[in-house]
């Protein structure tokens, strides 16, 4: 069967959810004798994290200059192969022409809700026209399931599967013996863990550092760009120069071990489609204080840790319910530990290559 992948993810954003996702996949599909899949791609990819982690063949690759992606971004693709394939685009393109089957992958509809002006309708109409011209759609939640069919009511349900994201196989619980050279100062089991955006405001940092403040813990931020200067100010005032550390680029063992030995990972978020991180600090052994709230309750372990209309405050009583050796924090590791196991990449790669058959030899 052939696959025509774009790849444009990986020069639209330098990190992210959608790139692991993408990573993930490509990385089985190259692999996988039962597809013959070709890759566009723009000069830049390699720009990304996850896409250096990828060998792609540069036979199998049709490489293009980044100079007008601007443009090109919302542009949709004219065949250039006339025989039966699949396409399955990173971001919302879709290819025209005859004996193409699209498919489109929908995360979440943070634009429709939290976004305003042009960049909201640009999006949107991009969006909208993948999903309105694919055969097929995947979506990475039940609760994206939901919006996608709030916005677009007329879709063909039938034309949609929920299938799930996975967690890397790097992310485990430690035996308390192992140790690596740690690139912050806070003592193990001690500082809290933000991980990803910040400057997003449904992402709720500020109420994360709060939270911080008044368990009077430190927080270790993980990702999410170099911190500003406001951010810094902020920080400073908050929590001192002394009770906050950030790391960028960091590997997956390392990020595992500061899974292992963090106190908590703070999720305030008000919307995820899916919500990576939560996975990830379960399958680590790490309680999630979360936000209950779009996907959030599909994923976490321990419920009683998710807050309604969350604040600072609410945060701080839920830091200090999971002391270290409470009977809550020993019940959250365990439940959250038997609710990751539901999700692997190598099950995610499955159910989207099954999906794959259905769609290209649907009759």
């Amino acid at each position: 069967m052939d696959i025509q992948l774009d790849n444009i993810i990986f020069s639209l954003q330098k990190a992210g959810g959608a790139s692991v996702v993408w990573q993930q996949h490509l990385e089985r599909l190259l692999k996988d004798n039962q597809f013959q899949p070709f890759c566009l791609e723009y000069n830049n990819a390699e720009l990304n994290f996850f896409r250096k982690q990828l060998k792609i063949n540069q036979d199998l690759l049709n490489q293009r200059s980044s100079k007008y992606l601007f443009i090109e971004r919302y542009l949709n693709l004219n065949s250039q192969q006339k025989s039966k394939h699949l396409f399955h685009s990173s971001h919302y393109r879709i290819e025209k022409g005859k004996n193409i089957i699209n498919v489109t992958t929908v995360h979440d509809f943070t634009y429709e809700y939290f976004i305003s002006g042009f960049r909201k309708k640009i999006h949107s109409w991009q969006k909208n026209t993948a999903i309105n011209n694919s055969k097929g759609i995947i979506c990475v939640s039940e609760s994206t399931k939901k919006d996608l069919l709030r916005f677009l009511p007329h879709i063909n349900e039938n034309k949609i599967r929920v299938i799930y994201n996975g967690v890397d196989e790097h992310f485990k619980l430690l035996n308390d013996n192992v140790i690596i050279e740690k690139k912050h100062l806070f003592e193990d089991y001690s500082y809290a863990l933000y991980i990803g955006d910040r400057r997003t405001a449904y992402k709720n940092f500020d109420m994360a550092v709060d939270a911080c403040r008044l368990a009077q813990i430190p927080l270790l931020i993980i990702g999410g760009g170099a911190l500003t200067q406001e951010e810094l100010y902020k920080l400073n005032v908050k929590l001192g120069t002394e009770n906050y550390f950030i790391l960028l680029g960091v590997s997956l063992e390392d990020l595992n071990y500061y899974y292992n030995r963090a106190y908590c990972l703070l999720y305030p978020s008000l919307y995820e489609g899916f919500g990576i991180p939560v996975i990830e600090a379960q399958r680590a052994g790490c309680p999630v204080v979360a936000t209950h709230s779009s996907s959030i309750p599909e994923v976490i372990g321990n419920e009683y840790l998710m807050l309604q209309d969350p604040t600072a405050e609410k945060i701080f009583h839920k830091i200090k319910e999971i002391s270290i050796d409470s009977n809550l924090r020993k019940e959250t590791i365990e439940r959250g530990l038997f609710k990751s196991k539901n999700y692997s990449w190598e099950r995610t790669y499955q159910q989207t290559t099954e999906f794959y058959r259905e769609l290209y030899f649907e009759k």
